[in-house]
């Protein structure tokens, strides 16, 4: 098979899997490119209400891959920037689910994500310093708000790649599983987010993304949607809600 973006969805969850294991799943040009109108399709469909990215077999991705690098066309840095900024758009809870490499534009993906799961033995790193390349201004502004400056500028200037356990503790990844777990616990997490609030995690993706302005039209979205009667009757019942709002 081709390298390629794979993509199912099934129980609310798309699942995207980069696919280029020949590679340790690097991304080609083409798959770049095929990123933001994949997410295009995939946001809008009321049968998705979380994503998750994932890599073939036993790893996330390695990054780009260099061989396409010299193909003529569009800037691949630019591919990668805007395969990244139409992930962080994704309006609704994406989930990096990491094994093995998630190296240079791999690491780029997985930060594009609202959360992160790594199995025990994960590799990260971001290497634009390796091959001197300049990395893009949103793409920092990202990985330091994920990290901080200090650990930003530790990947950034020395290219090295830190493990789970660093990775943990500096917030570039919220749970680690032990081999072999990572895939049930990321079914389990991603059902979770399924059955929540689609009003509340919407509008908290955008706070948190710094987005201002937008108070009195979530309060408004709020007050129509029946959510927040649905919620407080299902507490009371001790039942499951059923929630009915969806993005526009």
């Amino acid at each position: 098979m081709e390298p390629q973006l794979l993509h199912s969805v099934a129980d609310g969850i798309a699942t995207v899997v980069i696919h280029h294991p020949a590679k340790r799943n690097a991304m080609t040009t083409r798959m770049w490119r095929d990123l933001p109108p994949l997410l295009g399709r995939l946001a809008p469909d009321p049968a998705v209400r979380a994503l998750v990215l994932t890599g073939e077999g036993a790893h996330f991705c390695a990054g780009a891959d260099i061989s396409t690098l010299r193909e003529p066309g569009e800037d691949p840095r630019s591919l990668a920037v805007a395969a990244e900024d139409a992930l962080a758009a994704f309006p609704k809870p994406t989930l990096a689910a990491v094994r093995g490499a998630c190296v240079g534009g791999g690491c780029q993906l997985a930060a594009a994500c609202d959360l992160r799961f790594a199995e025990e033995g994960a590799r990260f790193g971001v290497t634009p310093a390796r091959l001197g390349i300049v990395y893009a201004a949103s793409s920092t502004r990202r990985l330091a708000s994920l990290v901080g400056p200090a650990t930003a500028k530790y990947l950034l200037f020395s290219a090295e790649l830190i493990d789970t356990e660093r990775a943990l503790r500096t917030g570039l990844v919220d749970e680690v599983l032990p081999v072999g777990e990572l895939d049930a616990r990321v079914g389990r997490f991603a059902r979770v987010l399924v059955a929540r609030s689609q009003l509340t995690q919407a509008a908290a993706k955008e706070f948190a993304a710094g987005l201002e302005g937008r108070d009195a039209y979530w309060t408004e979205q709020a007050r129509g949607s029946g959510d927040t009667a649905e919620g407080v009757a299902a507490f009371l019942e001790r039942r499951e809600p059923r929630f009915s709002w969806t993005a526009p």
